[in-house]
């Protein structure tokens, strides 16, 4: 390490964060895989924390991916959630794919889901029986973001929709 460095980063790192526009992919990823085994297993972040002899500061700034997680950092990591390091590397892509815009929706749909209402969301939807109500759900939701659909997806929605209005 650069010796130099305030914030425990070297001068490639700065570099790297700077070049990207934040923090790099895969330190999003490993922070965003911290937080949500953290979740799973009802840690909190002072817990953890503890456990590893931080302070919760440290931790969140880990999840956000604003300090990267040392190898052995991440080996403690992974022994105090009952992980092995494998997991928080589960779901990236291998090679320069980390770097590709592909990424970023994927990461955004597990931030979204560590969040309470994507907690909630995503404990509630199985819970809708129907798969036709699941679906009309969805299209609201495609309907609130302006998700344009398929013309002729769109033409058959709303005969669906006339016609399940229509039975009620």
């Amino acid at each position: 390490m650069n010796s130099g460095s305030h914030s425990g980063m070297d001068a490639a790192d700065s570099r790297d964060e700077a070049e990207l526009g934040g923090p790099h992919p895969v330190d999003r990823h490993v922070g965003l895989r911290i937080r949500m085994r953290r979740k799973e297993l009802n840690i909190s972040q002072e817990r953890l924390a503890e456990a590893l002899g931080l302070t919760f500061q440290q931790v969140q700034k880990y999840e956000r991916a604003a300090n990267r997680v040392s190898a052995s950092k991440l080996f403690e990591i992974a022994r105090a959630l009952n992980a092995s390091v494998a997991y928080f590397y589960e779901g990236l892509s291998a090679g320069d794919e980390v770097e590709t815009p592909a990424a970023t929706p994927n990461l955004q749909a597990h931030a979204f889901l560590l969040t309470a209402e994507g907690a909630e969301l995503a404990n509630l939807f199985p819970k809708l029986g129907r798969s036709r109500i699941r679906r009309k759900v969805l299209e609201l939701v495609r309907a609130i973001v302006g998700v344009e659909q398929e013309p002729q997806a769109s033409v058959e929605s709303e005969q669906t929709a006339a016609l399940s209005y229509e039975a009620h």
